[in-house]
C-alpha cells in the first residue's frame, strides 16, 4: 500500500508554491502579519519606575536631605533610586522576553500545499499564491478564493458580526460565496483555496490580535496592586507617628521627616508587581519546558486553584492509536491481527481464515469504511521499524479503517481510481456520521456510510427488519461493554445523483459493525490519581457509547470504590446526552462520566461546576469544543490533534497530547503561588520588623534607632536581591497531596498576615536585643542594630525554604551570600562607612548580629513546618489518600 498525500482523496488539489518560490514571495510581500507591537523604549521604562509613588517619595527625600546639607543620606537614597529602577527594568524586560516567546510557541498555523505535498507551516509565512489546505477548525490565514470545497460553512462573525455561519462554494457564481477572508473560521466541510492577500493587505485582525495580545493585569496583580495601596498608607500613618514621636524627642524635622520617607520606603515590597509579573511569566516559561504551553499569564495562577477536570477520552485518556479487533457482519464475527496503524495482519473468524462468503461480506463492509474516510497512512520514515513506524494522517479512528481494509485486501489506493467520490456530507459531532457518494464501475452512484451505532440503526436511515436492528444493537452494546469504539457502516446504490447529499441517507442496506479498541494511556491511572490526591475532581466526558465510556472509566480510577475526594457524593452512574436533554439529571456535580453529549451539554456541565464554586478546567480538541474552553476557568487543548479553533480559544495547549501534562501544569501554578506568598512573608516580616524598632528603639533608650541610609540599604539587599530569588524555589513536596487553595481567598488568607506578624516580632525582638545588650556593655550599637535586623531577615529567607538543602535553587543562597557581602561592605568599605555612617563592630557585637540571624532563620523553620504554612497540607481540609498505582 502506498501512501496516501495528506489532502482528502479522490480529488485533484493544487500542488501550490514550491519552497522557493514561498521564499521569495515571503520576501517581497513580507510575513502574513500586520505591524509587529513596538517594543517599549528603555527610556519609558526608566520613566515608568521613576513615576512610582514610592520612587517619587524617595526623589523628594533627595531633594530634602540636599536642601539640608545632609549629602551622605542623599547619596545613599540616590543609590537606592538607581538599584530599585535598574531592578524594575531587568524584571520588566525579562517578563516582556517570556511572554513573547510564550506568543511564539503558541502562534497560530496553517496547512499549506508545497510542491504537492501537505505540511504545516506558521500562518505568518502564508504567502499570496499559497494552495491552503483548511477543514473543521481551522482559523483562515489569510484572504483566498476557493478552488474546491465541500460541505463548507464558515463563521465570519469576528469580521461581519453575523452571528449565523455562512455557506461556501467554489462553484459559485457569487464572487462572496467563492472567496474566504482572514480570520474567519471553518465549522464544518473542507476546501483547498488559493491565498490572494495577506498581511496589512488582508483581514488579519484577528490573527493579529492573537499574535500580539495586549498584556493586561492578572486578577492576583491587581489584589496586590491594591494590596500595596492598602500597606503604603499603613506604612506611611505609622511614619508620621515616628516622626511625630522623634520630633518629641527632640529630633531635628529634617531628619525626622527623610527618617519617616525612608521607613515608609522600606516597609512597603514596591518590587511586588514587578516580582510578581516575572514569577508568572518565569513559571509560564518552566511550564513550556514540560511541554505546556500557556496563552494567558493569569492562566498560571488559576491553575494552582483547579479543583475539577474535565476530560474527553479519545487521545486523552486513551493512546489514540485506533486499531479494528473485530468485525461483526450478519454471516458472523471475525478477528483482525496486527498492532497500530500498520497496514499487516490476518482475518481470522474462530481462529481460521473465513470462507468465500464470510470474506465478501468482511471486504464489503471494509471498502465502504475505506471509501468513507479523509485519513491517510504514513509509512515509516525507516523501514526498520516496520509495522509499528506508520502513521495516521487525520482521524485516528477512520486511519484504523484503512489499515483494517488493507489487511481484508481493500487497498484504498485501488479502490478510488474505481470509485471516485462525486460528493459527500461530512461528519460533525452533531450528527454522529458521515456520507459519501462516489461513482461506481457500473455508473450508479454508490453511498457509503458510518457513524455511531444509535446514529445508523434506525430504520429511517436503513432498510432493514427491526428484529436485525434490534439484533445488531444488543451486539454493538456488547461490544462497547468491553471497551471497543463501535461504528456502524452501511452502504447502497442508486441511479441518479440526489439534489441534496442528505437524501441519500436512507434505504441503506447495513453491512455491519467494526469494533475498535483504544486501551488507556499507561500513565492515565496515575493521573487520575494524582489528580484526587491533590484534591482535584475528575470527570469524563465522550461522545462515545456509555458502555465504552464506563469501561474506560472504570479502568483509569474515574469509576470505582475509594477513589473520592472526602466528602465526595459521587455517583457511579453514566449519565447520557439524551438524559441530559431530558432533564433527568437534577445534580451535573454528582455525575463522573457522561456519554454521547453534544457540545451545548458539555457548555452546560462546565457551568454547572462553576455555578456550584469550582474551580474547572477542561480539555478539548474540536471547533464545538470553543464555548466550552471558553467558558472554563481553565481552556486545555491538545498541541498535536487539536483544531486551530480550540488552541486559540484555550488558556493552556498541551504540545504532548498528554493529561498528565495538566497535572504537572497545576503543580507549577501551586509553586509559584506559594513562591508569591512565601515572598510577601518575608518581605512584609521584614517591614514590620522595621517599623517597629523605629518605633519601639526609643522606648529602651534608642533615641534614633537606625538612619534614614540604614534602613534603605537593609530594604535593598532583602527586597531587592533575597527577594528576587524567592520566585525560582523548587515546588513543594506536598504541593499535589493538598487541596487547592478556596479561589475566594485572600492573598494574605490562610493565616499569611497572623505569620507575618509573628516573623516580624521575632526579628524585632532579636535586632532590638542585639542592640540594647552592645549598648549595655558601653560599645557603638547603632551598627550592631543595623547589622542584627539585616542578619535576621536574611535568616528568615534561608529558614522559609522548605527544601533547606536543595540544589534546584542555586540562585537564592547566592542571593543571601551577596546581601550579606554587601552588609559587611557597609561595615568595612570607607565609601559606604562614610554615607551610610556605620563602624567595624566589635567581636561582641558580631556575635550578637549572628545570633540574631539564627533566632530569624530557627523561627522561620518553625513556619515552615507548621501544619498552616505555605505549601505545606491543612490538617483542616485533607484529600482523602489513595495508594499511588
Amino acid at each position: 500500500m502506498t501512501a496516501q498525500p495528506a489532502s482528502a482523496p479522490g480529488i485533484a488539489h493544487p500542488v501550490g508554491l514550491t519552497e522557493d518560490q514561498a521564499a521569495r514571495r515571503l520576501a517581497e510581500c513580507g510575513p502574513n502579519e500586520l505591524d509587529a507591537q513596538r517594543r517599549i523604549p528603555l527610556r519609558s521604562r526608566i520613566g515608568a519606575q521613576l513615576r512610582d509613588p514610592m520612587i517619587l517619595i524617595l526623589l523628594a527625600a533627595v531633594v530634602l536631605t540636599v536642601a539640608t546639607g545632609d549629602h551622605a543620606d542623599a547619596v545613599v537614597i540616590a543609590l537606592v533610586i538607581v538599584a530599585n529602577t535598574a531592578v524594575g527594568v531587568a524584571q520588566e524586560v525579562r517578563a516582556d522576553n517570556a511572554v513573547a516567546a510564550l506568543s511564539a510557541m503558541t502562534a497560530p498555523t496553517a496547512r499549506v500545499l508545497r510542491g504537492g505535498t501537505e505540511c504545516e507551516v506558521a500562518s505568518a509565512a502564508v504567502v499570496p499564491g499559497d494552495a491552503l489546505v483548511l477543514g473543521e477548525g481551522d482559523i483562515v490565514p489569510a484572504d483566498a478564493s476557493l478552488a474546491e470545497s465541500s460541505a463548507l460553512l464558515v463563521d465570519e462573525s469576528a469580521l461581519t458580526g453575523e452571528s449565523v455561519p455562512v455557506d461556501k462554494d467554489a462553484r459559485a457564481d457569487e464572487p462572496d460565496t467563492a472567496r474566504l477572508q482572514a480570520g474567519t473560521v471553518v465549522v464544518r466541510g473542507r476546501a483547498v483555496a488559493t491565498v490572494t492577500a495577506t498581511g496589512p493587505h488582508s483581514a488579519l485582525g484577528r490573527i493579529a490580535a492573537l499574535l500580539h495580545p495586549h498584556p493586561e493585569p492578572t486578577p492576583l496583580q491587581r489584589r496586590l496592586a491594591g494590596l500595596g495601596r492598602v500597606l503604603a498608607l499603613v506604612a506611611v500613618g505609622l511614619c508620621l507617628i515616628v516622626f511625630v514621636l522623634g520630633l518629641a524627642r527632640g529630633q531635628s524635622p529634617q531628619a525626622m521627616a527623610v527618617i519617616a520617607i525612608s521607613l515608609a520606603v522600606a516597609a512597603v515590597p514596591e518590587s511586588l508587581p514587578a516580582v510578581v509579573t516575572l514569577g508568572l511569566a518565569l513559571g509560564a516559561r518552566r511550564m513550556a519546558t514540560r511541554h505546556a504551553l500557556v496563552r494567558r499569564l493569569s492562566a498560571v495562577e488559576t491553575l494552582g486553584s483547579v479543583t475539577m477536570l474535565a476530560t474527553d477520552k479519545t487521545g486523552t485518556l486513551t493512546e489514540g492509536r485506533m486499531v479494528v479487533e473485530r468485525v461483526w457482519t450478519t454471516r458472523g464475527t471475525a478477528t483482525l491481527t496486527g498492532s497500530g496503524y500498520g497496514p499487516v495482519g490476518e482475518v481470522l473468524v474462530a481462529g481460521k481464515s473465513p470462507d468465500p462468503a464470510g470474506l465478501r461480506a468482511i471486504q464489503d463492509l471494509l471498502t465502504a469504511a475505506a471509501l468513507c474516510n479523509d485519513a491517510s497512512l504514513r509509512p515509516p520514515e525507516n523501514s526498520k521499524k516496520g509495522a509499528d513506524g506508520w502513521t495516521a494522517l487525520g482521524d485516528p479512528t477512520e486511519a484504523a479503517l484503512l489499515a483494517a481494509a488493507v489487511k481484508a485486501g481493500c487497498d484504498r489506493d485501488e479502490l478510488l481510481p474505481m470509485h471516485p467520490r462525486i460528493g459527500e456530507v461530512p461528519f460533525d459531532s452533531l450528527r454522529k456520521r458521515m456520507t459519501t457518494l462516489h461513482r461506481a464501475p457500473s455508473g450508479q452512484v454508490e453511498v457509503c456510510l458510518k457513524g455511531a451505532p444509535e446514529a445508523v440503526l434506525d430504520g429511517a436511515t436503513l432498510d432493514e427488519s427491526p428484529g436485525l436492528l434490534e439484533r445488531v444493537r444488543k451486539e454493538a452494546a456488547a461490544l462497547a461493554a468491553e471497551g471497543f469504539r463501535v461504528l456502524a457502516v452501511a452502504s447502497a446504490l442508486c441511479v441518479d445523483l440526489p439534489a441534496r447529499y442528505e437524501d441519500a441517507e436512507t434505504g441503506l442496506r447495513l453491512l455491519g459493525l467494526v469494533a475498535i479498541s483504544d486501551p488507556p494511556k499507561e500513565a492515565a491511572e496515575a493521573t487520575v490519581t494524582a489528580c484526587r490526591l491533590a484534591g482535584i475532581t475528575p470527570v469524563l466526558i465522550t461522545g462515545d457509547h456509555p458502555a465504552t465510556a464506563r469501561a474506560i472509566a472504570t479502568r483509569v480510577g474515574i469509576l470505582g470504590p475509594g477513589n473520592g475526594v472526602s466528602g465526595d457524593t459521587a455517583s457511579d452512574e453514566v449519565v447520557t446526552g439524551r438524559q441530559l436533554a431530558a432533564g433527568e439529571v437534577p445534580d451535573l456535580t454528582r455525575v463522573r462520566v457522561f456519554a454521547r453529549t453534544t457540545p451545548q451539554q458539555k457548555l452546560d456541565i462546565v457551568q454547572a461546576w462553576r455555578a456550584g464554586g469550582a474551580v474547572t478546567a477542561m480539555t478539548g480538541d474540536g471547533v464545538n469544543d470553543g464555548p466550552a474552553l471558553r467558558q472554563a476557568d481553565i481552556g486545555v487543548a491538545m498541541g498535536r490533534r487539536g483544531t486551530e479553533v480550540a488552541r486559540q480559544a484555550a488558556d493552556l495547549v498541551l504540545a504532548d497530547d498528554e493529561l498528565s501534562t495538566v497535572v504537572t501544569a497545576v503543580e507549577e501554578g501551586r509553586r509559584v503561588y506559594d513562591n508569591i506568598r512565601r515572598f510577601l512573608l518575608y518581605a512584609l516580616a521584614g517591614g514590620v520588623a522595621e517599623i517597629l524598632v523605629m518605633l519601639l528603639g526609643p522606648l529602651f533608650g534608642l533615641a534614633l534607632p537606625l538612619r534614614a541610609g540604614q534602613i534603605l540599604w537593609i530594604n535593598l539587599l532583602t527586597h531587592g536581591l533575597t527577594g528576587v530569588a524567592m520566585g525560582a524555589e523548587p515546588v513543594s513536596r506536598h504541593a499535589m497531596r493538598r487541596p487547592p487553595r478556596p479561589p475566594g481567598q485572600h492573598v494574605l488568607g490562610g493565616g499569611l498576615w497572623q505569620r507575618i506578624l509573628r516573623l516580624g516580632t521575632v526579628v524585632t525582638a532579636a535586632s532590638l536585643a542585639a542592640g540594647l545588650w552592645v549598648r549595655h556593655t558601653g560599645q557603638p550599637w547603632q551598627t550592631t542594630l543595623f547589622l542584627a535586623l539585616l542578619a535576621a531577615q536574611l535568616g528568615v529567607v534561608l529558614g522559609l525554604r522548605e527544601r533547606l538543602l536543595t540544589r534546584e535553587n542555586a540562585f537564592l543562597p547566592w542571593a543571601v551570600l551577596a546581601a550579606a557581602g554587601l552588609g559587611a561592605a557597609a561595615l568595612y568599605v570607607p565609601f559606604l562607612r562614610a554615607v551610610l555612617e556605620t563602624s567595624p563592630p566589635s567581636w561582641p557585637g558580631l556575635v550578637t548580629a549572628l545570633a540574631a540571624g539564627l533566632i530569624g532563620f530557627g523561627t522561620a523553620r518553625a513556619e515552615s513546618r507548621s501544619p498552616r504554612v505555605v505549601g505545606r497540607p491543612d490538617r483542616d481540609r485533607t484529600v482523602t489518600d489513595v495508594p499511588v498505582s
